[in-house]
């Protein structure tokens, strides 16, 4: 087992940067019958020199009954990708290809105690609700019947992180001429990911009210 350093490398403290930034990730982990995953929010934390992402997962999840503090689970941060078409270079005779940015983060998962539901609940959004330009919203704005029902159904679980794998394909290993040419028509494209889901959620339902 590789035991992370209280010292973090460069490399690592820029891939534990990106995740948290993301906050947003895919958890892996493989029971007798293969791999299983979820897609999640996370906290990220430090304690005791240790790095710790902390999930939940509702209590029928099968990844659940997974994290027995002896698993290794799998926390995998993807970032922005986009297609390179071969003729958007300066040079000929490049083949197409995809640029992406992704972290993993693995390690042991263990499930916490139900007393712990809260203060993760308070953690994840305090850190999602400050990306957004608005008051923030907590848990105490909720019906607290409802919010206690909510809090009881899910179980939280933390991994702690023993390995740190940055992933990047930025056109690092191509000329500056193709570098630049193909940054610039990236920097043309419109949409973004936010964009992208709300076409979508609109096609789902048409003819609502949405704003142009």
């Amino acid at each position: 087992m590789h035991v992370l350093r209280p010292q973090f490398r460069i490399e690592e403290q820029r891939a534990l940067a990106f995740a948290a930034e993301r906050g947003f990730g895919v958890i892996v982990a493989a029971d007798a019958r293969g791999p299983r995953g979820s897609h999640v929010p996370f906290v990220l934390a430090r304690r005791d020199d240790r790095v710790i992402v902390q999930i939940h997962l509702t209590a029928k999840n099968p990844l659940v009954e997974l994290a027995d503090g002896v698993r290794r689970f799998l926390l995998i941060v993807a970032g922005d990708d986009a297609y390179v078409s071969n003729d958007w270079y300066a040079s000929r005779d490049n083949v197409s290809t995809w640029l992406y940015e992704a972290v993993h983060l693995s390690g042991v998962a263990h499930l916490r105690e139900r007393d712990q539901t809260r203060a993760h609940g308070d953690a994840l959004l305090a850190v999602s609700e400050a990306r957004l330009p608005k008051q923030p919203w907590d848990l105490t704005q909720m019906d607290p019947t409802k919010r206690e029902t909510m809090l009881a159904s899910i179980c939280v679980i933390d991994l702690v992180v023993d390995e740190i794998e940055g992933q990047s394909k930025l056109n690092q290993h191509k000329s500056d001429e193709d570098h630049v040419a193909v940054a610039n028509q990236l920097a043309r494209a419109e949409e973004t990911g936010s964009r992208r889901l709300a076409k979508k959620m609109r096609a789902l339902r048409p003819g609502l009210g949405y704003e142009p």
